[in-house]
């Protein structure tokens, strides 16, 4: 997704990374990328906001259950591997 203008970051990589700037599971200087690319860009802004709307929802719904620390790094273990085996974003241990 490109909304046309030219920005520092691409557009399809911050709608990558916008769960892991949700989850606040980036590092900060990424996290400020991030966050400068949503500020200039309204149709990514807009997404973010329903991405964080649908993530609210799913907390509330799921009861604020916390999944066990084993099933989160297995979980972002193979979103690592998905994300490199189909080029996506670099991604920083």
């Amino acid at each position: 997704m490109s909304c046309g203008n030219h920005h520092e970051t691409d557009c399809s990589d911050v709608l990558n990374e916008v769960w892991l700037f949700l989850d606040q599971e980036c590092d900060v200087t990424r996290r400020a990328v991030l966050e400068r690319h949503l500020n200039e860009c309204s149709p990514c802004l807009e997404q973010y906001g329903i991405e964080e709307h649908l993530k609210i929802l799913l907390a509330r719904k799921c009861g604020g259950d916390h999944a066990p620390d084993e099933f989160k790094e297995r979980l972002r273990a193979s979103i690592r591997q998905t994300v490199i085996k189909h080029g996506g974003v670099n991604i920083k241990e």
